[in-house]
């Protein structure tokens, strides 16, 4: 089906879902694992002690959300709080919705985390990952 012999398919095949891998790392992370973000464990009944919304304003964070390139290419998962929140509205209106969704943190005192760009971001991934490190040889 294919003009290209089975080891030029395979090197393809897995430079692809290595770039992909890469990508869908990074934007997790940086959306989950950075300053400000809380960890939460469940309670001993394996319950959860806030409400499912306010779980994904402190558990959530934002990055690059007035970057277009960045909106475009990672379809809206720079703005992951509004994904979370919103998981069946379009990306294309993530901005927009930032809006509200700010005001009403601020209103019920609930954080909106943000990182203005990917390296900020991707700078508070890597002091989050160093905090967790010296607390993990203190106990």
């Amino acid at each position: 089906m294919l003009d290209v012999s089975w080891w030029q398919f395979l090197i393809g095949f897995l430079l692809l879902h290595i770039a992909e891998g890469l990508t869908m790392g990074l934007v997790f992370q940086l959306a989950h694992v950075v300053e400000g973000t809380h960890f939460p464990v469940p309670n001993e009944t394996g319950q959860m002690e806030e409400a499912w919304a306010e779980h994904q304003m402190y558990t959530t964070a934002n990055f690059a959300t007035h970057n277009k390139l960045a909106a475009f290419f990672l379809g809206g998962l720079n703005r992951q709080i509004e994904h979370h929140l919103f998981p069946k509205v379009c990306h294309i209106h993530y901005g927009e919705i930032s809006i509200i969704v700010k005001k009403t943190a601020l209103e019920f005192n609930l954080p909106y985390i943000e990182n203005k760009s990917f390296l900020s971001a991707l700078r508070s991934h890597f002091l989050i990952l160093k905090k967790f490190g010296r607390e993990a040889t203190v106990d």
